[in-house]
């Protein structure tokens, strides 16, 4: 008895071109939604692993920018000794413009180089488009 399904071998296979036809799309079916379930699951212990660290820097960042606030006061009064006080403040704030301007830049440059990876969906990709050239064969 002659079976269809993936135990057939090509010549004993009985199926007509419409029934290959739907189960190979059937199968691609599958395989895309497997696909994109996989890349889901990728990306959401990406974003978990990426919230709790961009927490972290949160914190680090507020705790940082006091620090800085106060240093900037400190510096400021500092130049108030030679300089007038608006003077010191100006050239203080210059000081941290400039900083900003730089940070801008190099942070927009390095977000625009990121090209975030998926290694295993990429993989699996992969091995599905060999399995379609087989499937062709």
């Amino acid at each position: 008895m002659t079976g269809s399904g993936s135990g057939a071998s090509p010549q004993g296979d009985q199926r007509s071109i419409g029934e290959i036809v739907s189960d190979v799309t059937a199968d691609l079916t599958a395989l895309i939604r497997q696909e994109i379930d996989l890349a889901k699951t990728e990306l959401k212990q990406e974003a978990a692993k990426a919230g709790k660290g961009a927490g972290m820097l949160g914190g680090a960042a507020l705790a940082g920018y006091f620090t800085l606030l106060f240093l900037s006061a400190t510096v400021m009064f500092v130049l108030d000794e030679w300089l007038e006080l608006w003077l010191a403040a100006l050239i203080v704030t210059l000081v941290w413009a400039i900083a900003a301007a730089v940070l801008a830049v190099v942070g927009r440059n390095r977000l625009q180089a990121a090209r975030p990876q998926l290694p295993q969906t990429q993989q699996t990709l992969k091995e599905d488009v060999q399995w379609a050239k087989a499937q062709k064969s």
